[in-house]
């Protein structure tokens, strides 16, 4: 035994400052077993309990419109449903509307003030450059013709609000007739989600008539648990298994829900979206989480040593001290990272021992 203890001394004092990484620290059985020392399988970690994760189907900003009654009135005629598919400009609704032929007379009237503006202010131009009437005239007439043409402006912008096309405005220019309706249209190209008035139905101004949405691509708002944060990254492929539908990882939103301790993510789904509704509840898989090479062990097996880290895997001699990477510590368990290949066994009980040992090989 001094013998052996002598050879030690001797390694030490030819290797100063080297860590023995690679010996075995040796231990029979019998000393185990009286030592105390106890091992466990290493226990594969992945950052969920399940590899799938609860998601809602939502239709992404800029793909949504609502289409509201630009003008108070009573909804006589609807050309659309919800469910049906429409095109940018195609007519959705008709609104009976007699405050819009308030807004046209009073349109009118200010055409007709304006006109008159203009010929009185090219006659007094004339007279002007002719010596006929004063300068201070002349800018009294073009001021009133610019207060007009400003009116005229202002009227026209309400009619515009009102729902009165410029195929309308310049018609009614034309003809001097006026409409008591409004014919509402798609703002955009996409499917009517919902029908929120009925014919007959009296509205008010900005009442909701139809909400319509482009449903290619769709977003996945997905709820995961706050220990998936060190592992996802933008771009990673995301998908809904019972669906067949498709994309990826877009956003990470960092902010934790005090509740329940999860974080938001957001992935665009780009194929298999017509199988998917907004509003609809799923089931998501966020490619790589589920295939994690970590590993989990109990926190007595993390030995820890100038700085470093290490876990003592169980050998036929004995032991060996195995540097390993800390990922993430809760309360009992530690998820380590290292050169497994997921079968060994590690220390979890007679640690000290087992570091005395080591350290007397030559451990820094």
């Amino acid at each position: 035994m001094k013998q052996t203890m002598w050879i030690w001394t001797l390694m030490l004092a030819l290797l100063p400052g080297q860590l023995v990484q690679a010996a075995d620290i040796a231990f029979t059985e019998t000393q185990q077993n009286t030592l105390g020392i106890r091992v466990a399988a290493l226990g594969r970690n992945t950052p969920v309990s399940s590899h799938r994760l609860p998601a809602e189907i939502m239709i992404p900003i800029g793909q949504e419109r609502m289409v509201s009654a630009p003008q108070s009135g009573l909804v006589d005629t609807l050309y659309v449903a919800a469910g049906e598919d429409v095109k940018a400009g195609q007519p959705l609704a008709h609104i009976s509307s007699p405050e819009l032929i308030a807004l046209q007379r009073d349109y009118l009237q200010a055409l007709t003030q304006y006109r008159l503006a203009q010929n009185n202010l090219k006659r007094d131009q004339e007279l002007y450059q002719d010596g006929i009437i004063a300068k201070r005239r002349f800018q009294t007439t073009q001021s009133g013709q610019e207060e007009l043409s400003a009116l005229l402006n202002q009227r026209k912008q309400a009619l515009q609000l009102a729902g009165m096309g410029a195929g309308g405005i310049a018609q009614l220019e034309k003809s001097g007739r006026m409409t008591s309706g409004i014919t509402l249209t798609a703002p955009a190209a996409g499917q009517v989600l919902e029908q929120l008035a009925a014919v007959g139905q009296r509205v008010d101004l900005s009442a909701p008539i139809y909400r319509i949405g482009r449903l290619h691509p769709l977003w996945l708002e997905i709820s995961a648990p706050l220990e998936v944060l060190p592992y996802v990254s933008v771009g990673m492929p995301v998908s809904v298994p019972k669906y067949g539908a498709s994309g990826k990882l877009i956003h990470i939103v960092r902010s934790v829900n005090k509740n329940d301790q999860t974080v938001h993510l957001r992935a665009t789904i780009t194929t298999g979206t017509e199988k998917l509704a907004p509003g609809q509840f799923v089931e998501a898989e966020i490619g790589g989480l589920g295939t994690s090479t970590h590993f989990s062990v109990p926190r007595p097996a993390i030995a820890r040593h100038d700085g470093k880290t290490y876990v003592f895997v169980k050998t036929a001699q004995g032991f060996r001290a195995m540097p390993v990477e800390v990922v993430s510590e809760q309360f009992e368990e530690v998820v380590i990272n290292g050169d497994f290949t997921g079968k060994e066994q590690v220390a979890v009980s007679g640690q000290a021992a087992i570091k005395g040992r080591w350290l007397g090989l030559g451990a820094e």
